[in-house]
């Protein structure tokens, strides 16, 4: 019972809210590629592989970042308690509880078309040295973003087989979505990570946090203002895009740099953000 316990901490299954950060754009992806009164089993079944390639993949990538990050760890109070940098757990084992993870992974994954596959595999280069740019840039948060927004491009080529202007577009504004709720996120360990070196958006824009989590998220409202331009009026999409990007203010005026349980608030709320999102694009492809 305390194996389970440890490799739940390890990766984070007791914290869904990354998994669920790394699946609602799979799902914008896919609601925007399907057009649902087509098969609707098929579109549940490609969201359920979807769902499971984000519960391996990133708990797979929790563990590598923390076997990265085992030293810095131990030196940051939110963090120091890690299976790894507490030793409750080996490297060795670490490393192959990964292995076990990729290959259930890449199980799934194989269930796709061959461009799927390709795309599939090359995210593996950003899935795993992701947890090495914070010791390189400021911008950590921005390769999380083309990282943790990729399945949106592999949503759509499962569909269509091919990639396209639109669903690029649409990555885009992912990204912007993501650097400015991670931004909001690394706010809670600005002060430990300044000691021990370590590098983010939320430390390079420390004095003006809100204004630059505030121009990511108009940006990313601007983009899906301008993809779904077409799409607007007096329907349901519009409604839902309008509230998803009051989600986006609303943790604007949530949180607080000085206060870590309100960064955590706002960053968890993101959750909200992106089911309005996926019901609003499901919306126009009924």
């Amino acid at each position: 019972m305390n194996h389970l316990k440890i490799f739940i901490d390890l990766t984070r299954l007791n914290k869904p809210i990354g998994i669920m950060l790394l699946f609602w754009p799979c799902s914008w992806g896919l609601a925007y590629a399907y057009k649902l009164n087509q098969n609707l089993n098929i579109f549940l079944y490609y969201l359920l592989l979807f769902f499971l390639g984000s519960v391996l993949m990133r708990s797979a990538g929790c563990i590598v970042n923390d076997i990265v990050d085992k030293d810095l760890d131990r030196e940051v109070q939110r963090t120091k308690i890690r299976p790894i940098a507490s030793g409750k757990v080996s490297v060795k084992k670490s490393f192959f509880y990964v292995a076990i993870l990729c290959s259930l992974a890449f199980l799934v994954l194989i269930q796709f078309n061959f461009l799927t596959i390709a795309l599939g595999i090359g995210s593996m280069f950003l899935a795993f040295s992701y947890p090495f740019m914070k010791r390189i840039t400021y911008w950590p948060q921005l390769f999380l973003g083309l990282t943790f927004n990729w399945g949106i491009i592999m949503a759509w080529a499962a569909v269509n087989n091919n990639i396209s202007y639109e669903i690029i577009t649409l990555y885009v504004s992912a990204i912007f979505w993501t650097l400015g709720y991670d931004t909001i996120y690394g706010a809670q360990d600005m002060e430990d990570d300044i000691i021990i070196g370590v590098k983010s958006t939320s430390i390079k824009f420390k004095k003006n946090i809100k204004l630059f989590v505030s121009l990511s998220y108009l940006l990313t409202s601007l983009i899906l203002l301008y993809l779904f331009n077409d799409m607007l009026g007096f329907n349901v999409f519009s409604s839902l895009l309008v509230f998803f990007i009051l989600s986006l203010v609303y943790q604007i005026k949530k949180f607080n740099k000085n206060k870590a349980e309100d960064c955590l608030n706002a960053f968890k709320f993101n959750n909200i953000s992106g089911l309005i999102l996926f019901i609003g694009i499901c919306s126009i492809n009924l």
